[in-house]
């Protein structure tokens, strides 16, 4: 973890959130940084740029409106097929994930919003009165934020 730290400070130091966007296009892409190791970067360069110019065009909430909807189906489909694998683990684990996006998506409005327009692509109502997080949440029926279930008694 030491060394994880010090790696993230020399990144933040060379590009601001440099290893915030890298460690986002590694997650997407994980053939990625063996590539960079072997000399091959080019790739590697675009899929950072991408994720810079993700996280910083706030004008173009499109874009992260796209991100989040992919994101979604490819856990809806992940879980479904651990669910039916019966790996409980992963199931709960990738619910889990799914239950904080939905969580983060309360905290930013700017996305909501454009996500607001799309609900037939997250296969939700469009007379839903829910928020969209609290939406996505009850439709799968994943818990919604860390409040619930931590003893109190009914």
């Amino acid at each position: 973890m030491r060394e994880l730290t010090d790696s993230r400070k020399a990144f933040e130091e060379v590009r601001p959130f440099g290893w915030r966007d890298a460690e986002a296009a590694y997650a997407k892409n994980p053939a990625l940084p063996a590539e960079a190791a072997s000399g091959r970067v080019q790739r590697a360069i675009t899929a950072l740029q991408l994720e810079t110019e993700i996280r910083t065009d706030r004008a173009d909430l499109g874009k992260r409106a796209d991100r989040f909807i992919d994101n979604w189906k490819k856990l809806e489909a992940k879980s479904l097929a651990q669910y039916q694998g019966s790996d409980i683990g992963g199931y709960r684990a990738t619910r889990r994930t799914m239950g904080e996006m939905a969580y983060k998506l309360e905290r930013d409005p700017q996305l909501k919003s454009v996500l607001a327009n799309r609900k037939a692509a997250l296969g939700i109502a469009m007379d839903s009165q829910r928020s969209i997080g609290r939406e996505l949440c009850f439709k799968h029926g994943i818990d919604y934020g860390i409040g619930r279930g931590i003893g109190i008694g009914m």
